[in-house]
């Protein structure tokens, strides 16, 4: 008997033009013999006649629309009187094909958590990632309070629900498993890499660097958020001006004073969104990698997607408040620092800036992505499904 997997998603497909956890996921999923379709589940703040749509990779995905566009009404996304009626076509459907198919339903975020109870599901599955209830810049406000405990709640009814638990880093598993009076089903798989597309060479990004620069290149690739240390980047570019460092991929931080004052140094450079087909030119661009995070407990439990994409490129990465990624840490290869002081970091690049072209080094970091492949990954997780 072959599956449906139906996964509960954060946004549409292409919502802001990066690939996450959930999309490699969704399209590992899709390419198993044993699977007959996926559906992408997300909330859309923008109303659609068409409830489902097959996307071009062959993916359904089905539009539940929020109760207003403005991000305010997002809490609705977790309560169930505002969604429980937009399920009604979608459950229609799965009925359809109920003792045809084993239909799983895999959770990447605790959105919509009345669906464990709508449904006979084969299976139901929590990939989780993210401190979802706690605010990603780390600033506390009456509304952020409100939200924890909305977001909270409805996590918590999924977490009793779930068969099987994946949790993307060693803290996130053990928040999770205080919460449950069992958890031998609760399982650590860090985010992993698409091994192959970043360890080949593959030409720059071109009209990026200034001409004639010969210095050092940074660079931070993928989501723009609040939780960022943008303050930390703006010192360690006004003390090294040699340096550059380049932000690659869409704001997301909604007019943060704090990056746009970043932007106004002269060796810093962002270039918007890019194509995920164009990351690893991006990668082949920069010397190293770094991931500059705030001390937050929302930070503790971040595993960052682009760890192991620098190392599959054969760059070396300094990383700030990230306690998930602190086991990586090795000479030439991953530099992890609990302090957010500048002056630690910019003497935590400048040991990886003397090894930045070092075989050896470029061998050794790419031997460690090599392990951490999305394949190897998905696979160890289905198998316990």
């Amino acid at each position: 008997m072959k599956n449906i997997h139906v996964i509960v998603a954060t946004g549409e497909w292409s919502l802001d033009g990066l690939r996450y956890r959930r999309h490699r996921l969704a399209e590992f999923l899709q390419q198993q013999a044993d699977s007959s379709e996926v559906i992408w589940v997300c909330p859309s703040p923008n109303p659609s006649e068409e409830s489902c749509t097959t996307l071009q990779n062959g993916i359904k995905q089905w539009k539940i629309t929020d109760l207003f566009p403005h991000k305010i009404f997002r809490f609705g996304r977790y309560l169930d009187q505002f969604y429980k009626s937009k399920l009604r076509n979608l459950l229609n459907y799965l009925k359809e094909r109920q003792g045809q198919y084993k239909i799983h339903l895999w959770y990447t975020f605790p959105g919509f958590p009345l669906l464990t109870e709508l449904f006979s599901w084969d299976k139901v599955i929590y990939d989780c990632s993210d401190l979802w209830s706690f605010p990603m810049s780390g600033k506390r406000s009456v509304l952020s309070t409100v939200r924890q405990t909305i977001v909270a709640g409805a996590e918590n009814r999924i977490l009793n629900s779930a068969d099987k638990i994946f949790c993307t880093s060693q803290y996130l598993r053990e928040q999770v498993a205080e919460k449950l009076e069992q958890n031998d089903h609760v399982y650590t798989f860090e985010n992993g890499v698409e091994f192959d597309l970043f360890a080949e060479e593959k030409a720059s990004a071109a009209n990026l660097l200034p001409e004639e620069f010969g210095g050092t290149v940074f660079g931070f690739i993928g989501g723009i958020k609040p939780k960022l240390d943008f303050r930390l980047i703006q010192e360690a570019a006004r003390q090294k001006p040699e340096w550059l460092f380049i932000f690659v991929g869409p704001d997301g931080t909604n007019g943060d004073q704090e990056f746009q004052q970043l932007l106004a140094e002269p060796n810093v450079k962002w270039t918007g969104s890019v194509l995920p087909s164009e990351v690893p030119h991006y990668m082949n661009l920069i010397d190293i990698g770094f991931m500059p995070y705030k001390p937050s407990p929302y930070n503790c439990a971040v595993f960052p997607l682009k760890l192991f994409e620098f190392l599959a490129s054969g760059k070396p990465v300094a990383g700030v408040s990230l306690p998930s990624t602190k086991h990586y840490q090795e000479e030439k290869v991953y530099e992890h620092l609990d302090s957010s002081e500048p002056l630690d970091f910019i003497l935590a690049c400048e040991k990886l800036e003397a090894c930045k072209h070092d075989p050896e080094a470029i061998a050794r970091r790419k031997q460690v992505a090599k392990t951490r492949d999305w394949q190897d990954v998905f696979a160890g997780m289905v198998a316990l499904v």
